[in-house]
């Protein structure tokens, strides 16, 4: 039940059983539970490091566990502190990808050099795309922003990622969390998982990507319009920063089946990022295209927020988020 918390099954039942039989010792709590010494003592480590045990005040030698109301304020506080250390560094791994896709952003063919490759037109970067598939061995990782797909470009897709899938390479797709108002793109990615790939969404992604085996990405040049170019990089330093921003996206991404999550604020992950777009001074219109949603829905989705701080102006939900803890303050 605290598993969310940082507690597995065991640890949480030595805790509760400390709380009810505070004088047990490690063999009492064995015998109790009916688990061996040497579970019992992992789980007091666990406990202790997420500090839910304390020494005896009165009896040397002896452990207590803290009372509940304090232990769970603790955990709750650990937790968030881990999620907004793992939402910094997916913002920093965001930053440093987007500057390094800017830089690339207005290539021409002379400007290739080592490590960069121009490809121009629909047809050059889909036969590039279908070489490296065709050669990738062990992983491919795709960054698939937008709303829902097209259903003849999903339909299509099939053949190929069978085949991926049927040699035994991993595949990892990352989507907007918009795409699951598409029962289309949900259908796909459904038979992807059904097949053996891993399906995962996020409310905004930094730009189409596909990387092949952690050595070789191809990127649009244009965000707008990626039939128009696209750049293949093979850089031991830009494959590093590109794989860390896939991973850390992936990490904070929720599974396709998973049930929605809110954090200690009371947040999904939308409503988290909509609040950070909003603390940037993005409009309702910006941030709809940043989340492959309508401006009507991105309308919404702010409009709602500022509701449930009551703040009349932008400026005042940022204050307002601060003192709430949906942002961070400044010092």
């Amino acid at each position: 039940m605290l598993s969310t918390l940082g507690l597995d099954t065991t640890a949480e039942a030595v805790y509760r059983t400390m709380l009810a039989r505070p004088r047990d010792g490690v063999s009492a709590l064995a015998a109790h539970l009916g688990l061996p010494d040497s579970e019992i003592r992992r789980s007091l480590d666990l406990l202790s490091e997420l500090a839910l045990i304390r020494p005896s005040y009165e009896h040397a030698g002896e452990l207590r566990a803290v009372s509940p109301d304090v232990g769970m304020e603790l955990l709750m506080a650990r937790q968030q502190a881990e999620l907004a250390a793992q939402q910094l560094k997916i913002e920093t791994s965001r930053a440093a990808a987007a500057q390094l896709i800017a830089e690339f952003a207005d290539l021409s063919p002379a400007a290739s050099g080592p490590g960069v490759e121009q490809l121009t037109g629909l047809d050059a970067i889909r036969s590039r795309i279908a070489g490296l598939a065709h050669r990738v061995q062990s992983e491919l990782m795709t960054f698939a922003p937008g709303g829902g797909h097209r259903p003849e470009t999903l339909e299509a897709s099939k053949a190929d990622d069978g085949a991926l899938l049927g040699r035994g390479v991993r595949m990892r797709s990352l989507f907007q969390d918009s795409v699951r108002n598409s029962q289309t793109t949900v259908t796909y990615a459904t038979w992807l998982t059904e097949n053996g790939g891993e399906v995962r969404t996020a409310p905004d992604l930094p730009t189409r990507m596909m990387v092949f085996d952690r050595s070789t990405a191809v990127i649009p040049v244009s965000s707008a319009d990626s039939a128009a170019g696209a750049v293949v990089l093979t850089g031991e330093g830009t494959l590093t920063a590109l794989c860390a921003l896939f991973d850390n996206i992936w990490a904070g991404a929720r599974p396709l089946g998973a049930v929605e999550e809110k954090d200690t604020g009371g947040l999904n992950p939308q409503e988290r990022t909509v609040v950070q777009l909003l603390a940037q001074g993005l409009t309702d219109e910006a941030i709809a295209k940043r989340l492959a949603v309508s401006p009507r829905t991105a309308r919404r989705l702010a409009n709602g927020l500022m509701a449930r701080l009551g703040a009349a102006s932008r400026f005042e939900f940022g204050v307002r988020a601060v003192q709430r803890g949906w942002l961070p303050g400044t010092e």
